[in-house]
């Protein structure tokens, strides 16, 4: 068994304080500052925010986010000769800086919205990169980026990628500032991390990528080595943390665990520290509690860059990196006075000596945290073992669509007929406890709904640890709802509680809620195939002898989905849902199983279906595993798709039924978790009914099912008996 280090070999940042890793590292040691009153856009009281100067944007044509993001992996990959394997980044507000403005101009074109997915800044990457592989997103709020970090470590310990270009950007929009405006969390001062009287954050924007590279030994052009990784969730508040740090206190303790390090020997705290009252207790109450009296060195850098949001943990583990290569521990801008109740004061100029072992957090709304561990690339090193994701055990599964419930939708699907549509709010909120979602909108609704019924039918008494959750557009109602209230009234007026339930990850936050679930909350904002990716997260992450639950929803707003979500606009029946199942790793256990198997573009339909068939085994494998093929064709991207299922199929001859799932579903992002979910009762029945293998009814000898997703991306997961 081999075992794989994970090094970083290139970074490239663009922040308020520089424009690059060199203009950030001159920053660093004179502790500059890049807050200044914010001139982007009008408002009435500008107050102090980490705005990039001069305008960072050349191409008018890209939305702001994803003009950093392209700067900032340019430079990670100035040095290298191919492209990466593959690209990871955490973003929340995609490409929001274009949408608001075309919605308050009230462009009713679609192909005017192309770039409003989270998930188009790592497609526009690897499209401008040329990167052959997967482009993966990773939406939760302000962690995004360190979580980034942590899931392309994990995809190169499992053997996926050799070389992940990994990171985070967002850039500065009226909907996050007006948003944490109307929450009251802007500091007219500016951000003071941990002083007495700081008020609130200051907004920022910027990108950070680093490139990983796995080697059983150091490379050669090793900046530094991303040794371990933590996650967890508070499930406490959707936006407040737990005042005792639990939930951050865990994820520091498991992301040392993964680096085989103890607290003792970090020499620096890179904080998240963005100067909120309730974050900054609860981050150092944390920190009290794992380094006792012997805390090291500790800041955070938001006093200077700002909060820089889903780009945020990216920055900050790039500024940390640069001050261990060139041995400075960053100052904590803002600080003038300690805070009794805190008691712990932070470095408040830089420090110039060598760091070789550090520790960087990164909190976000519904009780996100990651940790990442960064050490000197010749530190003793952990040696993890690789080891692929196991496939997951089934333990219980639900899914909601135009039909209504499991039962309804199975029913309609064995007899060939279309359960496409849009239930009524009511009817997905049937079973719910009122108080559990007054202030719940539809896609939280149908996140909860799934979650709650996949617990019934597995029959267990053990809440799910962990909650994986993939969703291509997030919470559209409250998304528009906010935006058109701030339009409506000039720009004066808008909604925090619309806000706070806007963000991506709102509805795993939710589900955590509710079966307080305090392992990993990851939520993939991939597109078409986003539940695909959380499936993948799900068999990394998933804590062993623990069940989770791994789920992706949809909902489909009357005005806001015909303008960004093309298979919509093409004249689609309106539909959404989605599906969940509760999971455990399966190693040896019986039982129906799900398992990622494959994730590539899909530009070159040739190309992908041969790696496709190669990556499955080759044709006698696929041949003689599975008895159906169950094909994901987007509306959009209906013949490229349909290219690469018929040269998938010629080059595998395969003979067996091939059914074009979203014919029954409808046609919406979240399409393959319905799809698994079907996958597995028709592996539980036994057989495939005529009405939909053709001559006569097909019984499943080989009890497997592969499902696929093709256009953009080409992906396959597996469900076997």
């Amino acid at each position: 068994m081999a075992f794989t280090e994970v090094f970083i070999t290139g970074i490239g940042i663009i922040s308020s304080t520089g424009n690059n890793c060199q203009e950030n590292l001159e920053a660093l040691k004179t502790a500059k500052s890049g807050l200044r009153p914010l001139s982007l856009f009008p408002v009435a009281h500008p107050f102090p925010a980490g705005e990039i100067h001069p305008d960072p944007v050349s191409d008018p044509g890209l939305p702001r986010t994803h003009a950093l993001a392209l700067r900032a992996a340019r430079e990670a990959l100035a040095r290298e000769d191919r492209p990466p394997d593959a690209i990871v980044i955490g973003v929340t507000t995609g490409g929001m800086p274009k949408t608001e403005l075309l919605l308050r101009e009230k462009n009713p074109h679609p192909e005017a919205y192309i770039w409003h997915g989270a998930g188009t800044v790592a497609a526009c990457l690897a499209r401008e990169l040329k990167c052959p592989g997967p482009a993966f997103t990773i939406s939760t709020a302000c962690s995004s980026g360190a979580a980034a970090l942590i899931f392309g470590r994990a995809l190169i310990r499992s053997g996926a990628a050799v070389r992940v270009l990994a990171g985070g950007a967002d850039g500065l929009c009226r909907f996050t500032y007006f948003g944490f405006n109307s929450l009251q969390l802007l500091d007219p001062q500016g951000a003071r991390p941990l002083d007495k009287n700081r008020a609130g954050m200051s907004l920022g924007e910027g990108a950070a990528m680093l490139l990983l590279t796995g080697a059983g030994e150091v490379p050669a052009h090793a900046i530094a080595r991303l040794a371990g990784g933590g996650l967890s969730c508070d499930a406490y508040h959707a936006t407040a943390p737990r005042p005792d740090g639990a939930g951050a206190l865990a994820a520091m303790r498991e992301a040392l665990a993964d680096a085989g390090l103890s607290a003792a020997e970090i020499d620096y705290i890179n904080l998240h520290g963005t100067g909120t009252v309730d974050n900054d207790a609860a981050e150092t109450a944390a920190i009290k509690k794992l380094f006792g009296n012997t805390i090291p060195e500790f800041s955070s850098i938001k006093g200077t860059t700002g909060h820089s949001l889903g780009a945020a943990g990216a920055i900050d583990a790039a500024v940390c990196v640069l001050g261990l290569a060139h041995g400075i521990v960053p100052a904590n801008g803002g600080f003038r006075e300690v805070d009794p109740l805190i008691g712990i004061s932070p470095r408040t100029k830089p420090h110039f000596r060598p760091i070789r072992r550090l520790l960087s957090n990164s909190f976000g709304f519904g009780g996100n945290n990651a940790a990442v561990v960064i050490t000197a690339p010749r530190e003793t090193p952990s040696r993890p073992q690789r080891s692929a994701p196991p496939a997951l055990r089934v333990r219980g599964s639900a899914c909601l669509t135009g039909a209504g419930g499991i039962n309804a939708t199975v029913a309609r699907f064995l007899s060939g007929e279309s359960a496409a549509g849009r239930l009524p709010d009511e009817e997905i909120a049937k079973d719910l406890p009122p108080r559990a979602i007054r202030r719940l909108k539809r896609l939280p609704r149908l996140a909860l709904a799934l979650a709650a019924a996949a617990q019934a039918d597995a029959a267990v008494k053990e809440n799910p640890a962990a909650v994986f959750f993939g969703t291509a557009w997030g919470p559209l109602s409250e998304t528009y709802d906010f935006l058109m209230k701030l339009f409506e009234t000039n720009e004066s007026l808008s909604s925090p509680t619309d806000f706070i339930g806007s963000v991506h990850n709102a509805p795993a936050g939710q589900v955590a809620l509710w079966f307080q679930a305090a392992g990993a909350n990851l939520t993939a904002s991939c597109g078409d195939y986003s539940f695909e990716q959380a499936l993948l997260m799900a068999g990394l992450f998933s804590p062993a002898g623990k069940f989770s639950i791994v789920l992706g929803a949809e909902e489909t707003h009357p005005l806001f989905s015909p303008l960004l979500d093309a298979s919509v606009a093409g004249g689609a029946a309106a539909s959404d849902g989605g599906g969940a199942l509760i999971v455990t790793p399966a190693r040896e256990e019986s039982g129906a199983r799900l398992k990622s198997l494959f994730f590539a573009s899909g530009d070159d339909p040739r190309e992908a279906a041969g790696s496709l068939v190669s990556a499955l085994g080759g044709l006698e494998t696929i041949r003689g595993k599975y008895d159906a093929v169950f094909a994901g064709i987007p509306g959009a991207d209906d013949a490229r798709a349909r290219e690469q299922l018929d040269r998938f199929l010629s080059l595998t001859r395969f003979s067996g039924p091939v059914i074009d799932y979203r014919r029954y579903t409808g046609q919406y992002a979240a399409a393959a978790a319905t799809a698994s979910v079907l996958a597995v009762r028709l592996i539980a029945n036994g057989k495939i009914p005529r009405s939909l293998a053709g001559a006569g009814d097909l019984i499943l000898e080989k009890k497997g099912i592969l499902v696929l997703g093709l256009g953009r991306q080409v992906t396959a997961l597996e469900a076997l008996g």
